[in-house]
């Protein structure tokens, strides 16, 4: 292991860096590549930056995974090390490339952006057996014993990740940050059980997103976009789903406390749209908890908010996503082997969630 930690920390380095890079030039020449990739002001009800931005920071993430894999072939590792990380690299490229379309073409629909990181997941249980073995959940793991259903459940699991991680991508540096803290839990988790293709694969996203958050947060220069965001999506799904499968003393419920927040977003936003309001549950809005967050910041300022005050109060968005994960991948690092007390620490977030959603949005709400 000591000499995997010395590859992954070398990965980590040249990833942040061929990312930052990647996205410096990004914003360097926006005005060659602004009519087609910049996510325009007011574009839709989620929409809360106060110029023009380009949302193809998925590039960089891509392109940091990319010199992670030449990274570990020049330090020796063995060939099968190389070509688990390759085949994962291969793997999420229709997740990537439906998402970067969407972010290139503003024409790849919600429900095709779901199959292709779902396809995704198809070819991650192919090419690396990534297929959830079990849930601790009685009655859903007798299922999870026949194949076609533990596959169906796995690549319907993946894409519903990523579609919760692109949910949560609604403010500077939220879903990156949040996805950051979650990498580093599952790195640590990786040394304590020797895997150095997952503490590798960790570090290398972990790398990428330190790369875009530098041109990312505070300021907003670039977006991490669709392509990104469903690219992170699916890396943390299947890096998820390939703890359990390779090491049966993890408990399933280490990366769903990690995972917890976005994809207890996602299942309430489905209940407040189809049961409280009647609505598809596909349809925007602007009542995810980071949108109410907003409001009830925006609400607490007198006057109107200019565009510089605007991307302050986004900017102040994040750290509270940030601090619900860290509350999150704390006990999750602690209690790995423990399902009782990760599913307690779940519950416990869930109820700590609509705790918070309700003060915030009857707060903002009392300052209309």
């Amino acid at each position: 292991m000591p000499a995997d930690m010395g590859a992954g920390l070398l990965v980590l380095s040249l990833t942040a860096s061929a990312s930052a890079f990647t996205c410096y030039l990004i914003v360097r020449y926006e005005a060659l590549h602004s009519g087609w990739s910049a996510d325009p002001v007011e574009a839709g009800p989620q929409k809360f930056h106060a110029a023009p931005t380009p949302r193809i920071g998925g590039l960089g993430v891509m392109a940091g995974l990319f010199v992670s894999g030449a990274a570990l072939l020049v330090t020796g590792q063995s060939t099968i090390f190389i070509e688990e990380f390759g085949l994962l690299v291969i793997a999420g490229l229709p997740a990537f490339l439906g998402g970067i379309t969407e972010d290139v073409t503003k024409n790849v629909t919600v429900p095709a952006r779901l199959i292709l990181t779902m396809v995704a997941a198809g070819i991650g249980v192919w090419l690396l057996g990534a297929v959830l073995p079990r849930l601790d959940v009685p009655g859903i793991d007798t299922l999870l014993r026949w194949m076609p259903f533990a596959i169906a459940f796995t690549v319907f699991a993946v894409g519903g990740v990523a579609n919760a991680i692109n949910i949560i991508d609604g403010y500077n540096g939220l879903a990156a940050g949040h996805a950051a803290i979650v990498l580093a839990a599952m790195a640590y988790v990786s040394t304590q059980v020797g895997d150095g293709f997952l503490f590798t694969s960790a570090l290398a996203m972990l790398g990428a997103l330190l790369g875009f958050l530098a041109w990312n947060y505070p300021k907003g220069k670039v977006f991490l976009g669709d392509g990104g965001a469903c690219l992170l999506g699916f890396w943390l799904a299947e890096l998820s789903v390939l703890l359990v499968v390779r090491h049966p003393e993890v408990s399933p419920w280490f990366p769903m406390l990690l995972l917890v927040y976005p994809i207890f977003e996602t299942l309430f936003s489905m209940f407040r749209r189809r049961v409280m309001h009647g609505v598809s549950p596909g349809q925007p809005d602007r009542m995810h908890l980071h949108q109410v967050i907003y409001m009830h910041l925006t609400r607490a300022r007198a006057g109107a908010v200019d565009a510089a005050e605007s991307t302050r109060l986004n900017n102040r968005v994040a750290p509270f996503g940030w601090a619900m994960t860290v509350c999150c991948a704390i006990p999750a690092m602690v209690f790995w082997r423990e399902t009782r007390w990760l599913v307690a620490t779940s519950l416990l977030f869930c109820v700590a969630y609509l705790s918070l959603y309700a003060w915030m949005f009857s707060s903002s709400r009392g300052r209309v």
